[in-house]
């Protein structure tokens, strides 16, 4: 038993003694990160984390990626802050990879994703967070959602899908077109109602709160209404593009619900486009054939 606790001792020495020497090197480009200190709870699992399937298939797609250069996009476009004060802060990778769960395994909220971090340890090691540290905040997620650009989600969709090409998938044989309507999560007004709203937006008044701050939040204004097979639908819709042979998504934007499809067959063709190779073949229902 004294040798047990001795070794775990020595093996706790050497983890905090590595992570000491990260903290310094961060600390030293003028960015300061969030803690990661390893307790004992991590080095008592480890062992079994062999026997975890769940685990062993994040820790697979956490290798399968180079999440160096997509960490370097992030950063281009996503500060953090320097301040010694203050709580710390999560990395723009780490957040990222928030998201990309949250859309993998469909959880419909940020509460919820905050819980499922806490609560699912295979999540924690595709995060690269420490099991004693707590999920950032759901208030967290949504900030850094707001902050990220549709030119920084571009450049990393096509970073992750160009390190996919070097391993031998190919994304270009064919693609799959298609468009889903997503709903507001603002209340539903009238057409006029969101003319109004948006013209406010876009002089300099409507852009500051009551007290002539900057605003940080305001009311979707993007969504509208479509009818779609007789149903009234308020809110935006998504177009996007998957490769017919893995089902990567190759590109995807996003329009007010009553956009023409036919308007974005074009673009999520050219932004299909990751590599040299020609697009052999383009599927897409009537919806987006020229009227």
């Amino acid at each position: 038993m004294l040798f047990n606790y001795v070794l775990l001792v020595a093996i706790k020495y050497n983890i905090c003694h590595t992570f000491l020497k990260i903290k310094q090197l961060e600390d030293g480009m003028g960015f300061k990160k969030m803690k990661s200190e390893f307790s004992f709870a991590d080095v008592a699992l480890e062992s079994s984390k062999k026997h975890n399937r769940s685990i062993k298939n994040m820790e697979k797609l956490h290798k399968s990626i180079d999440w160096n250069r997509v960490e370097a996009i992030l950063m281009s476009h996503y500060t953090m802050g320097s301040s010694s004060e203050g709580a710390d802060a999560y990395s723009p990778l780490l957040l990222f990879k928030c998201l990309l769960l949250q859309k993998w395994f469909h959880i419909n909220s940020d509460p919820k994703l905050e819980n499922q971090i806490n609560d699912r340890w295979s999540f924690k090691e595709f995060l690269q967070l420490p099991f004693s540290k707590p999920s950032p905040d759901h208030s967290t997620f949504s900030r850094f959602r707001s902050r990220l650009s549709k030119k920084a989600l571009y450049q990393i969709n096509t970073e992750i899908l160009r390190q996919f090409e070097s391993q031998g998938l190919t994304i270009n044989e064919g693609i799959a077109i298609d468009a889903r309507l997503v709903k507001s999560a603002s209340r539903p007004i009238s057409n006029d109602q969101i003319k109004e709203l948006r013209n406010k937006h876009n002089t300099p008044e409507g852009k500051l709160d009551k007290n002539g701050n900057p605003l940080k939040f305001h009311r979707d204004i993007d969504s509208d209404w479509v009818v779609q097979k007789d149903t009234p639908h308020y809110g935006l819709k998504e177009h996007a593009s998957v490769d017919t042979n893995h089902g990567f998504i190759l590109a995807t934007t996003i329009t007010p619900a009553s956009v023409n499809d036919t308007n974005y067959l074009p673009y999520c063709t050219v932004y299909s486009r990751h590599t040299k190779q020609p697009i052999e073949k383009v599927f897409a229902d009537k919806g987006y054939l020229p009227s």
